[in-house]
């Protein structure tokens, strides 16, 4: 007598199904976010190297390029000073003329740098606060403290009264 695989299950039991549980599908998920995001980090670090190594090239040549301009700039101040010996003027002569020309440009550049240095404004806020740091770092009984808070208006640092507020 041949029975089919559906009749030979126990009375009561409900089938098994081939479908994985929640618990499984979770599981996998997890597994394959895990996987992706390994992944991209790889990814990410690979092309990263690849960036960091063309920045790298690319500063190297900049370098050398301003190595280059440099000697170019000598080379110009050479041929400047040789074209006033062409004119006539003593080779001594014209070598003290372009010297004296680029020690003009250089002071003229330094003060220059040397005045907007005078206009950058000071930290005033970020002063005030290192200046009263140890005031408050300074530890006293609570309730019994009395300190001014700064108050910021309109980009302006103002004091509260000590009186109005106590710690």
């Amino acid at each position: 007598m041949a029975h089919s695989a559906s009749s030979t299950q126990p009375a009561g039991r409900h089938a098994v199904s081939d479908d994985p549980s929640v618990g499984a599908l979770v599981q996998s998920a997890m597994a394959d976010v895990s996987t992706l995001i390994r992944s991209e980090i790889e990814l990410a670090k690979s092309e990263i190297g690849r960036s960091a190594k063309k920045a790298g090239v690319s500063v190297g040549l900049f370098a050398a390029a301003g190595v280059l301009l440099a000697f170019a700039g000598i080379y110009l101040f050479v041929t400047i000073a040789e074209f006033l010996t062409w004119l006539g003027l003593p080779r001594w002569v014209s070598y003290l003329i372009v010297t004296v020309g680029l020690l003009l440009v250089a002071a003229i550049a330094g003060l220059i740098g040397f005045r907007m240095l005078k206009k950058i404004d000071k930290p005033e806020r970020t002063m005030e606060s290192l200046r009263e740091l140890p005031d408050v770092m300074h530890r006293e009984a609570p309730g019994t403290r009395r300190r001014a808070l700064p108050v910021v208006s309109n980009g302006r640092v103002e004091r509260r009264s000590p009186d109005t507020y106590l710690v």
